[in-house]
């Protein structure tokens, strides 16, 4: 239960939050504030998180491959993307710093939106795996989309 309240928090609660106070107390661009509360939360703490729980080898990622007992080499595929998760999630607590938002969590952002594409057609997933995907594609698609009118508004102007 912990990890889908973890997952629902740093994926759509916490960024719409996030964004709403600031708009309301600071103000500012509704794209950048909120985009930069989506790469804080869905891509820094979420993949940071995940990274943490993958390299220690308690993560659900093993068994996703298959594996009862995981191989060595099924050890080690875990431990490194568990440590590009850190990276990637280190990037996105960048995103306060003013203009990484969008270079900080690109990386990130793109990454669950594939890594979301390609669990959408897996059958079988169990509850923890489909929450995974659908919030994967949600954050993925927020940081695309703003990088897209970042672009858009640079191209523009």
């Amino acid at each position: 239960m912990g990890y889908f309240i973890l997952v629902i928090l740093q994926t759509v609660i916490l960024p719409i939050a996030s964004g709403v106070i600031e708009l309301a107390t600071v103000g500012g661009d509704p794209v950048l504030v909120f985009g930069k509360w989506w790469v804080f939360w869905g891509v820094g703490t979420r993949l940071l998180v995940a990274g943490v729980v993958q390299v220690s080898g308690n993560g659900m990622t093993s068994a996703i491959l298959g594996a009862t007992t995981p191989s060595v080499q099924e050890q080690q595929l875990t431990r490194e993307l568990g440590f590009a998760n850190v990276a990637m999630g280190l990037a996105g607590l960048l995103a306060f710093v003013s203009g990484w938002a969008l270079p900080a969590g690109l990386a990130g952002g793109v990454f669950l939106l594939i890594a979301g594409i390609m669990h959408v057609p897996k059958r079988g997933k169990n509850a923890q795996e489909t929450l995974a995907t659908w919030t994967d594609l949600i954050v993925g698609v927020v940081v695309v989309a703003l990088a897209v009118a970042v672009l858009v508004r640079a191209l523009v102007s």
